[in-house]
């Protein structure tokens, strides 16, 4: 990793109608739009999905530089966010986003050992430690039997 500080950019362009195009300084570009409850169309992204995409995102890519560095041998893991996005003193935002985590360890693998780790990258999680959202984290550890 680089050191600190970091800077990340993304820049959003649209016109009164259709959908609007994000794109990253990488000229990776990502199709949004408004979700069903806000009237969109319901087949693009949001601006609420990738922001519950990126916790989950960052959890996931968090708990992998993580466990490399414990040697915990995994085989795969599934992220899941779900956001609550609700109006508090007549400002809407996001009051609770609750992730699972499903990780699936190798045979011989100590289980409690990797729920530890998965709680350490809920814990060192940068996306998730700059919302002010209620959080929840639930860990299921599953052990593989191949």
């Amino acid at each position: 990793m680089q050191p600190l500080p970091h800077q990340y950019q993304a820049t959003t362009y649209g016109t009164a109608r259709g959908n609007f195009a994000t794109t990253l300084r990488n000229d990776c570009t990502l199709e949004v739009a408004a979700p069903l409850n806000f009237d969109g169309p319901g087949n693009t992204w949001t601006p609420e999905e990738m922001l519950l995409g990126a916790v989950a995102n960052c959890l996931a890519l968090t708990f992998r530089s993580i466990a490399r560095a414990a040697g915990l041998d995994w085989l795969e893991i599934q992220c899941t966010s779900e956001g609550v996005l609700d109006k508090v003193d007549k400002r809407v935002l996001f009051t609770r986003i609750s992730t699972l985590a499903q990780l699936t360890i190798a045979a011989g693998e100590d289980r409690e050992k990797a729920e530890k780790l998965l709680r350490k990258a809920e814990e060192n999680c940068f996306v998730s430690n700059s919302l002010s959202s209620e959080k929840q984290f639930t860990a299921d550890v599953q052990v593989s039997q191949a």
